[in-house]
């Protein structure tokens, strides 16, 4: 597939009072057309400003950067009628329109012919499953819902690429997931998406190749198999133990990155990491705190990889 996004050496600083900010430090990364493309990172890492300067709203410092074959910085008016971008919350939106209302002052403001706007706000409401609240004030819906209508108005230009800066946070369960599956339909349908979120497990499900960015530097690029793939030498345990003796546990120094979280009384999962020479006995060794009632060897997650490899970068 063909580069439909182009990122080299791109630097981004910013001069404060008492000094020079660094916001990004020579990146370079490059984005398939359809791909579904995560940058994931620390707030602060640098992933806003990325997704700024990709879509025009902020010049770079130095490097380049190319959208659709376009140069950000000379061609920026080529670029922005092709793309589009949603931001994470509640901004943006007229509280006392309809949804209907919403769609159609925008569907004017991207000069959309009159006798074309109904069936295409149809189309697009239906799109995010919203049609059943077209007639409802926006100050009515939920996260979720405003977020569905975010993209549904992002939709109207018919964006080759569309980019979503956390569009799940603070967003409930089924919220979260709605929001997911209309991320995945729109892949399907061939728009390049570029997402940041801090949900691990929504970047595992949703991103073809993931980037992970701290300090305003990439650590890695990669599918997120391929990312879990580095850290297979990572001895990861969950247990469940009715504990006797907390304080003890908590202070062990053989159990890295141990996490504790009580079930209920003096039950806790357990979850750690051990150096090999511990994996033979470590019921053995756990028993010394309490009872232990179940002891597995986890899977690496995106969540593992991301704080054992994110931890030395930047």
């Amino acid at each position: 597939m063909e580069n439909i996004i182009e990122v080299k050496n791109l630097s981004r600083y910013y001069k404060l009072k008492e000094g020079t900010k660094t916001a990004l430090e020579n990146i370079s990364f490059n984005v398939k057309r359809g791909e579904v493309f995560g940058l994931l990172g620390p707030n602060g890492a640098g992933k806003t400003t990325t997704i700024k300067i990709l879509t025009t709203l902020l010049l770079p410092s130095s490097g380049e950067a190319k959208v659709l074959g376009y140069d950000v910085v000379s061609e920026s008016h080529k670029i922005r009628n092709q793309i589009n971008f949603v931001y994470g919350g509640e901004r943006g939106v007229y509280g006392r329109l309809t949804g209907k209302e919403y769609m159609h002052y925008f569907c004017t403001l991207y000069k959309i012919k009159n006798k074309e706007q109904a069936d295409l706000v149809d189309n697009l409401l239906s799109l995010v499953e919203m049609k059943k609240a077209e007639n409802q004030k926006i100050h009515t819906y939920s996260k979720g819902m405003i977020q569905r209508l975010h993209i549904a108005r992002c939709l109207i230009n018919e964006p080759k690429i569309l980019f979503l800066d956390e569009p799940t946070i603070g967003l409930d369960p089924v919220g979260a997931k709605l929001l997911r599956n209309l991320v995945q339909k729109l892949s399907n349908q061939g728009i390049t998406i570029i997402l940041t979120t801090h949900y691990m497990q929504e970047a595992d499900e949703l991103c073809d190749r993931i980037a992970f960015i701290k300090d305003g530097a990439i650590s890695i690029i990669g599918d997120p198999n391929h990312i879990k793939d580095r850290c297979n030498h990572l001895n990861l345990y969950e247990a469940i133990i009715r504990v006797n003796h907390l304080d003890a546990l908590k202070t062990d120094n053989a159990l890295i990155n141990l996490e504790l979280d009580e079930l209920k009384d003096s039950f806790y999962t357990v979850k750690f990491e051990v150096n090999l020479e511990m994996e033979e006995g470590i019921s053995e060794y756990l028993n010394q705190y309490g009872e232990v009632l179940s002891l597995r060897k986890r899977e690496i997650s995106l969540e593992d990889a991301y704080i054992y490899l994110m931890k030395d970068a930047g």
